[in-house]
């Protein structure tokens, strides 16, 4: 396992060792020792994530308000998406600033995000299965969001957002600048 460090703190992209055969391949998904000893992360994950979604499903951005944040380690089984984060924690130098990365099955690239982030991504392909693990149990109370087209933080998503599919939920979440309790 290889981990490259972002610009932003804390926030990690995981390359697994993949072993190829003929037969398929193999590779460690997790492993705590190893993810603590690289990142200096002591995380406890408590509940393992699947989302199957269509191409151009737009899902976030999502997070959890504390004390109910949650730190993520997600991954993509099958298809693509462009995962894209912004970080809200108030007193960090990147505050307001967003990272994206292209996840996929091919690649197997993980990014783990830390507490304090909303998170989004947006389908590539059919048939995605968008795969996450987290640290917290999810609390309906806590939720929160942004929306995906807040001008103030100006995200490239890279592609055409005219066709995405978005829930009534998602269109409706407020610009970063609306909200109060962070």
């Amino acid at each position: 396992m290889k981990i490259e460090s972002t610009f932003i703190e804390d926030l990690y992209i995981i390359k697994p060792k993949v072993f190829d055969d003929n037969r398929g391949f193999f590779y460690e998904f997790f492993n705590q020792n190893i993810f603590e000893k690289l990142t200096g992360q002591n995380i406890r994950f408590v509940q393992d994530n699947l989302a199957k979604s269509k191409k151009n499903v737009l899902r976030g951005f999502h997070f959890q308000k504390e004390p109910y944040a949650q730190a993520k380690l997600i991954s993509v089984l099958q298809g693509t998406v462009l995962d894209v984060v912004v970080d809200l924690r108030k007193n960090s130098k990147t505050f307001g600033r967003y990272f994206s990365i292209v996840l996929s099955a091919e690649n197997k690239k993980q990014l783990f995000i830390p507490r304090g982030f909303a998170h989004a991504y947006l389908t590539l392909k059919d048939e995605t299965l968008f795969y996450y693990k987290i640290d917290n149990f999810y609390v309906p109370d806590s939720e929160a969001g942004i929306r995906f087209d807040d001008p103030d933080l100006n995200i490239d998503w890279q592609y055409d957002l005219s066709q995405i599919i978005l829930s009534e939920k998602d269109l409706n979440l407020p610009y970063l600048k609306d909200l109060n309790d962070l």
